[in-house]
């Protein structure tokens, strides 16, 4: 399994380590301390090692702060965790606080005292981060101090080591380009913007630039490292060679000067000393990378990583391996609902889900020979009241059986070498309400709007977002989360800078894969999500039309059910959307699968009338 099914943290062990942190700030004149759930790389996938969140606090979700002040304590989350991390926390010590509605800055402003001294790890938090802190620190005469040492690193004694995992490199026949022409495109964006050199910080776009994949964080193929790149192409690569077998080397040999990681800070230092014009992300660098150029003498050009719009952008191979992914996904996942739909509600649990379902991608990754190489995240397998928690993980102590009546709510990916997937879909077991059927019927036709939707070209996801909830709106009804993320290719399934919500802010490009997923959830009843992964397509031109417009292609292929939905609810063209849907995942599909399968498939994308 490429998934575990232990409690993800441990709330009764944070009163001990809270008082320990305590005990520390007090022995270093601080008053409090900040505990993002980040590493230096600021990425949302990290490190066992760098799960200093979780340690201290038991919470296990990919966004959050803590702020532990000498008296108090908070835990800041957005909205997908609010329920999440009631369970996982201990009320007792953490107040909850709203990580968008009242971020960290706003509280600091408006609560923490006169003279108090904040400490904070500037390899933790980005550029812009930090502004926004010491901005509302100094407000209230207040100062943020930057420590060299982690408090939570020297009171964890059995902090993990750091990963060591090989490095792969990603055949041409998926990257499809060459690294040293990626590499030469950044070189020249980097003298357009007039940089000498760039501080690449997301392992994304390493793995991207030089066309590696690595395997140091869970269920996504990243090495972690830094880069440096140059305008004069002679670029530095931050990785510890003993992940780099000899064939790995000699390749990124030609590419680089290959530089152990704790060289960084002098490497930066003494380019900033030469007087070097120095591109950082403020969005995705730390802060401490800015203190070094700095306060050597070196300029900060605030610029965004120029790899992470090539790299949203996919090229021809790697569109064709995530229609591919996707054939092959949407094989295993029918599999896994014919199966589900043979069993009698309250014989299967939650855990055998998620069992069954990898298997059947293993299954159909060796009949396809792509093999099924890790789950793009913690499958989210949701009975009942467990799929209104919208990024629930199961575990031994919560599995659950899928009870009779109920709604099944399965969120889950798969890493293939020619594609990510993420696809959710939400099932009935037995009978299910009124009430299901039409709140499901509602999500849906957020999803059809999404995905019939033409729009201009230049269009923003925040410009978009509206169009998935209208339905739910009209009925006094709405999700916390945003519709869409981007989607790398055999890369983060949480991709930027493309994504649809209200904070969207990047206009939309031919090539960018985003997921399309609307929800519904209520609090310990059910919860609803249906998604697909779309693709950013050239539109034809609309007749008498004056703008070019582009419009999506649905990657994703697995029957919704149809049990759930109520045509009266669906507009004329809606109807023939999905209809036409189901028709396309029998089509393409149908060839993959066979037996009673096939025969389940044809039955569960029939035609609504």
């Amino acid at each position: 399994m490429f998934q575990t099914f232990e409690t993800a943290g441990d709330p009764t062990s944070a009163p001990a380590r809270v008082a320990k942190l305590r005990e520390w700030l007090a022995s270093h004149d601080l008053d409090g301390f900040l505990v993002p759930r980040a590493d230096e790389h600021q990425g949302e996938y990290v490190a066992v090692r760098s799960e200093r969140l979780r340690w201290l606090t038991g919470f296990s979700g990919s966004a959050g702060v803590a702020l532990i002040l000498k008296d108090r304590a908070f835990i800041f989350v957005d909205g997908r965790y609010q329920l999440q991390v009631r369970e996982q926390v201990d009320l007792g010590i953490f107040a909850i606080e709203s990580l968008i509605d009242n971020p960290p800055a706003a509280w600091i402003k408006d609560n923490l005292g006169k003279g108090a001294r904040l400490g904070f790890d500037p390899w933790l938090h980005t550029v812009g981060e930090v502004q926004a802190l010491k901005k509302a620190a100094e407000k209230n005469g207040a100062t943020l101090v930057a420590l060299d040492v982690n408090p939570i690193d020297e009171i964890w004694a059995d902090q993990p080591e750091q990963p060591m995992a090989a490095v792969d490199i990603h055949p041409i026949e998926f990257a499809g380009e060459l690294a040293k022409e990626k590499l030469a495109r950044l070189a020249e964006a980097l003298s357009k913007q007039g940089a000498t050199h760039c501080v690449l910080t997301d392992p994304s776009s390493i793995a991207w630039a030089f066309n590696i994949r690595g395997n140091d964080v869970p269920h996504t193929p990243l090495v972690l490292g830094f880069a440096i790149l140059a305008a004069d192409g002679k670029h530095l690569l931050f990785i510890d060679k003993r992940k780099l077998p000899r064939k790995v080397q000699a390749y990124l040999t030609q590419l680089c000067d290959l530089r152990a990681p704790d060289a960084l800070t002098g490497d930066l230092a003494k380019l900033a000393k030469s007087g070097a014009k120095i591109a950082l992300d403020p969005a995705l660098a730390a802060e401490k990378l800015r203190a070094i150029i700095e306060e050597n003498g070196g300029t900060v050009v605030s610029e965004a990583d120029p790899a992470r719009l090539p790299r949203a952008t996919k090229n021809q191979a790697e569109l064709q391996g995530a229609r591919a992914a996707h054939r092959r996904d949407g094989a295993a996942v029918a599999k896994l609902l014919c199966w589900l739909d043979a069993q009698k509600p309250g014989t299967m649990d939650e855990i055998k889900l998620v069992t069954q379902l990898e298997e059947a991608r293993r299954t159909v990754g060796e009949e396809t020979q792509m093999p099924l190489r890790d789950v793009s995240f913690d499958t989210i397998s949701g009975a009942g009241p467990n799929g209104a928690i919208m990024h629930y993980r199961v575990s031994k102590a919560t599995n659950r059986k899928l009870g009779d009546g109920e709604l099944f709510l399965l969120d889950s990916g798969a890493q293939y070498q020619d594609g990510t997937t993420d696809i959710t879909r939400t099932v009935a077991i037995g009978q299910s309400t009124d009430e299901m059927r039409e709140r499901f019927t509602l999500v849906l036709k957020g999803m059809i709007g999404i995905s019939t939707l033409r729009f201009p070209v230049g269009t923003r996801g925040s410009e978009i977002d509206a169009v998935a909830r209208m339905a739910l709106w009209k009925h006094g009804l709405d999700y916390a989360h945003g519709t869409g993320h981007g989607v790398g290719s055999y890369l983060a399934v949480h991709e930027g800078p493309q994504r649809i919500s209200r904070t969207g802010t990047e206009k939309f490009l031919e090539g960018m894969i985003l997921s399309n997923e609307p929800g519904y959830y209520k609090e310990g009843h059910y919860g609803i999500r249906i998604e697909n992964l779309i693709l950013v397509t050239a539109a034809k031109p609309v007749e008498g039309g004056d703008l070019p417009v582009h419009e999506f292609e649905t990657l994703t292929l697995a029957p919704i059910d149809r049990r759930l939905v109520r045509p009266d609810l669906l507009a004329h063209e809606e109807l023939v959307w999905l209809n036409a849907y189901h028709a396309r995942v029998l089509a393409e599909i149908g060839p993959m699968v066979d037996g009673e399968t096939l025969k389940w498939l044809e039955q569960a994308t029939a035609p609504i009338s």
